[in-house]
């Protein structure tokens, strides 16, 4: 009599998924796609310290930024003055370490008003179109028309010196920047299934753009603050350079460049100090912006890098 046949020994289970391929491998690639990119890292660090210089300033600073030594102008660096002293004996570390000030508060805030400024319109403009839009993107046609250091000069030079009128100038000059992004962002959005849903369901155009739209764009808009605030340190340095920034004696990194201007072969350290903090300031954020674009944009998550962690 034959005997029954015996079931064959099932065969461990693998961890496989449906495609094939392995879940850890899968788990593997996906954590790839997320490493924080060097740039990010690298920039993140320098701007944190910067901001700690500036902070602590007076904590770190031997004198006041103001005060005068005529018996010392134009020392060298020395173990009293670490970065020498300018043509009124002033200690050039104490008033680098204020001017930082100047310009990272400047750029902290244009950065919020332009961000708030023209994500409010970009996605005004992009949600409602029309003749809305028309009027929105016909005005930023014109603003950008303009160069935008040219552009902040002739404001400058119309309202006058001082923080407060730095910060509207270059304001302007950024505002239209965000609402391109955050327009073109919309555009894309307000067409995507879940905002039909939303729109279907009853809900009103406040809380379709800002509830549902706006999210979905934050990524494109935090890239550009980044770049924003380069722009703002940039263009900051450019007008107090020119003296149409921060009036004297306060200090500040364009000021120090144009008060060193006259002193490049005698005095070399008074420009070297400044244009140091001024590029290593644009080069932290360049960094931090290219990225923060690769780490938010998911089009770039597939990508093979050599500059990730």
């Amino acid at each position: 009599m034959a005997s029954a046949p015996t079931a064959e020994p099932m065969a461990p289970l693998s961890d496989a998924g449906y495609g094939g391929e392995p879940a850890n491998a899968r788990q593997r690639s996906g954590r790839r796609r997320r490493q924080i990119p060097v740039g990010l890292t690298i920039g993140s660090v320098i701007l944190v310290f910067l901001g700690l210089v500036a902070v602590l300033a007076p904590a770190i600073a031997r004198r006041d930024p103001l005060e005068q030594n005529i018996a010392q102008r134009l020392q060298a660096p020395t173990r009293e003055n670490p970065l020498g002293t300018d043509r009124l004996g002033r200690d050039l570390l104490a008033r680098l370490l204020y001017g930082a000030r100047v310009s990272l508060v400047t750029g902290g805030l244009v950065v919020v008003i332009a961000v708030a400024v023209g994500l409010i319109l970009g996605v005004i403009s992009g949600y409602y179109g029309g003749y809305i839009d028309f009027g929105i993107q016909r005005t930023v046609d014109v603003v950008m028309a303009f160069p935008g250091i040219l552009l902040a000069i002739g404001i400058m030079a119309f309202i006058g010196q001082g923080l407060a009128n730095l910060v509207v100038a270059i304001s302007i000059v950024n505002i239209p920047r965000v609402i391109r992004v955050a327009r073109g962002g919309v555009l894309q959005a307000r067409q995507m299934e879940f905002v039909e849903a939303a729109r279907a369901l009853g809900a009103s155009d406040r809380v379709l753009m800002f509830r549902h739209i706006v999210p979905t764009i934050l990524a494109p808009i935090i890239v550009q603050a980044t770049f924003t605030l380069v722009y703002s340190i940039r263009t900051e340095s450019t007008l107090n350079f020119l003296g149409l920034g921060v009036p004297a004696p306060d200090p500040s990194w364009g000021g120090l460049l144009d008060e060193g201007k006259s002193y490049i072969q005698t005095a070399p350290w008074l420009i070297g100090a400044p244009a140091g903090a001024i590029a290593l300031a644009i080069l932290s954020l360049n960094l931090l912006g290219d990225g923060l674009r690769d780490y938010l944009d998911p089009r770039q998550s597939g990508r093979a890098t050599m500059s990730t962690l």
